[in-house]
């Protein structure tokens, strides 16, 4: 996330609790605000990495988590591959202090490994996995493990460390009242690659399973704080890796639905925080921007219109899952791409859009039709009108009939994309706490670790080599 995700998220909250997101008045008003862009103190951090203007994440972890340059890819490891650094979680660990590592994506994914594992490349989750199993960390939590057998079985190696796997609401909330160190907490409901379901689907039928990434945040807090906890200190790494793939797929409510859940989290440290103020540090960052969100579009000029954005209610992953696939088994048979009004002439697909996003088709102009009849077309039977390189562009990786109707309702109401990579601007940091003033200014993403070191009492320079 950066700027204009924060933005667009309080915008958003604006609308919902209805006020007016064109009227700086409502936008200032606490309520619509997000915990993170309260706190006090406010920096700027650089996120490119050692040869690369847009980073991976596996590379911005590593800066963030060891305070090393390196490549995309590559996990706690230098740009050449060949030596491994220390993050300042395992620095935590080695004094004394336990460690928690949660994230709403499997647990082997690149941000959350950066804090345990060291590996040339982020595929080799299996090894990632391995090497979190072998951490002695007191709490992973979160999404699952993507990788769990291979060269390791990762769930024996997880029992003979003296690990429990949790993964039922009723298990991983008892944990609030009796702590356990040596626990991974799985949400019970894995949406996609083994991680936590898009906060915008919580009330599908699964819903009653799952827990917030937030809920997560306050298990893993009582975990860490817990049985001599607040004695020794902790250090929790959080991260809403979906935000990152909601904007992959150029999904704003996806984003903004995460977004929120995310600051949340933020909201259940900040809570602990009020209760330990002079032993606690937050700091609220993103490793990257993606998709290239703007707050703003062409077709908009000056005007925001966030209550465009109220009637969608499933994220573009369920809805692919779900509805769509049904549809489109219904439909693809002796499907004809040359025919006109393909589309415009199913009343049914015409439905779903209204249903599913608020985007209705009467009120869109020839354009946005023509753009929703070519994608409709692409999707049902994988052919079109438009040039093969036109198509690359529209629709990236991504179904193209759902990538259209979120790029569609997204400009209606004034928000753009340019990406479905990871762009290059800078990131804000927040911080509030002991010694938070450090995270005043623009600096590098590696001074993030360096400045998180020195507060812990780290003496040594970062890196440092395992």
């Amino acid at each position: 996330m950066s700027s204009s995700q924060i933005q667009a998220t309080e915008a958003y909250l604006t609308e919902l609790h209805g006020g007016n997101a064109k009227e700086a008045a409502d936008l200032l008003l606490p309520g619509n605000r997000l915990n993170m862009s309260k706190m006090p103190v406010a920096g700027m951090q650089t996120t490119y990495d050692a040869h690369a203007l847009m980073t991976d994440s596996a590379s911005s972890a590593t800066a963030f988590a060891c305070g090393i340059k390196t490549l995309s890819g590559v996990i706690g490891m230098d740009d050449a591959k060949t030596t491994s650094f220390k993050s300042v979680a395992q620095l935590a660990h080695e004094r004394g202090k336990k460690v928690g590592v949660v994230s709403s994506v499997s647990l082997d994914h690149a941000t959350p490994a950066a804090y345990y594992a060291s590996v040339p490349s982020r595929s080799n989750m299996n090894g990632i996995a391995a090497q979190m199993a072998n951490t002695g960390y007191e709490f992973f939590g979160g999404g699952g493990i993507a990788a769990p057998t291979g060269s390791t079985n990762v769930w024996d190696l997880l029992t003979a460390n003296g690990y429990e796997v949790r993964n039922t609401k009723e298990s991983i909330e008892d944990l609030l009242t009796h702590p356990r160190d040596r626990v991974v907490a799985i949400n019970p409901w894995l949406q996609d690659a083994s991680a936590m379901p898009y906060a915008i689907d919580i009330d599908e039928p699964q819903a009653e399973n799952n827990l917030s990434l937030a809920e997560i945040t306050d298990v893993a807090i009582k975990v860490l704080s817990g049985n001599g906890g607040l004695n020794t200190g902790f250090f929790l790494m959080v991260e809403g890796g979906k935000i990152d793939w909601a904007c992959h797929a150029n999904d704003a409510m996806a984003t903004i639905g995460d977004m929120i859940d995310f600051d949340n989290a933020v909201g259940m440290a900040l809570e602990f925080y009020k209760a330990h103020p002079r032993d606690t540090l937050i700091v609220v960052t993103g490793d990257h921007e993606t998709g290239g969100m703007t707050i703003g579009h062409a077709t908009t000029g000056y005007t925001a219109y966030y209550d465009r954005l109220l009637n969608q209610n499933t994220s573009f992953q369920y809805f692919q899952a779900n509805q769509w696939a049904a549809h489109n088994a219904a439909n693809a048979s002796g499907y004809n791409y040359t025919l006109p009004n393909n589309l415009e002439s199913n009343t049914d697909m015409i439905a779903l859009m209204a249903d599913e996003f608020g985007l209705i088709y009467s009120e869109l102009n020839d354009y946005q039709k023509l753009k929703l009849e070519d994608a409709y077309d692409k999707s049902m039977c994988g052919a079109n009108d438009n040039l093969g390189a036109e198509n690359t562009l529209l629709y990236g990786t991504y179904e193209p009939i759902i990538v259209t109707i979120t790029h569609i309702l997204n400009e209606r109401a004034s928000v753009g994309w340019t990406s479905y990579s990871h762009t290059g601007v800078p990131v804000p940091v927040f911080a509030e706490g002991l010694e938070a003033k450090n995270f005043y200014g623009f600096y590098d993403n590696t001074d993030i670790a360096k400045k998180i070191a020195k507060i812990i009492g780290i003496t040594q320079a970062l890196p440092i080599v395992k």
